[in-house]
């Protein structure tokens, strides 16, 4: 599998660094939160973005022929334990949709290194891969939508948390969708070249 290995460098070794590096920094920013304080402290703020005014806001000079709008940017300085939660509802899931999907990758193409890359496993592998990245996109950015649209709910009195207010803050992943689509299209096309090589070793 000498020559698998060698297709898959350099893209192997920099999915396997990425993964450590990331799950290293993440460790060591929640040991740092649990032992040094800081965890549960502090404001929170969050950014309306589906509503905007035409007041302009002072400090911001837009050149001629330009205009600039009022996003309204909603912060407490002593939120509840729910709007912390909410909170980081609003920041982890793509966090750990990155660290699954560099997880899965990396299995990938060790085990692709490894078996070989025309093999039943590499094409299960890169399956899962393309599944996960759909759903998981996709799981990952209601989950988002929805806890950004709560918390605004809880610090705006026009603001109500409901289905329109959510489906206002969601965003279809296409990139994602699409990366998802075309990983399980090559999964398809691997699964092809290995039953054809299947063949040829059985011819000869």
């Amino acid at each position: 599998m000498t020559e698998d290995r060698k297709l898959l460098q350099p893209f192997s070794t920099v999915v396997s660094v990425a993964l450590h590096v990331l799950v290293a920094a993440l460790s060591v920013g929640v040991l740092s939160k649990l032992f040094l304080g800081g965890w549960g402290t502090g404001d929170i703020c969050v950014a309306d973005t589906t509503a905007s005014s035409s007041t302009k806001p002072t400090g911001f000079a837009p050149e001629q022929g330009a205009s600039v709008d009022s996003v309204p940017r909603y912060c407490v300085e002593d939120p509840s334990s729910h709007q912390r939660l909410l909170d980081q509802l609003d920041r982890l899931p793509f966090l750990l949709l990155l660290i699954a999907v560099l997880f899965l990758l990396n299995r990938l193409l060790q085990g692709a290194a490894r078996d070989g890359i025309y093999t039943l496993q590499t094409v299960s592998r890169l399956r899962l891969l393309g599944w996960w990245v759909l759903l998981g996109s996709l799981a990952a950015e209601v989950v988002q939508a929805n806890a950004k649209a709560a918390l605004i709910a809880s610090l705006a009195e026009s603001k109500d948390f409901s289905a329109a207010s959510w489906l206002g803050m969601w965003t279809p992943p296409y990139l994602a969708v699409l990366t998802a689509l075309g990983l399980l299209t090559f999964a398809r096309i691997t699964r092809a070249g290995t039953a054809m090589r299947e063949d040829l070793q059985g011819v000869v």
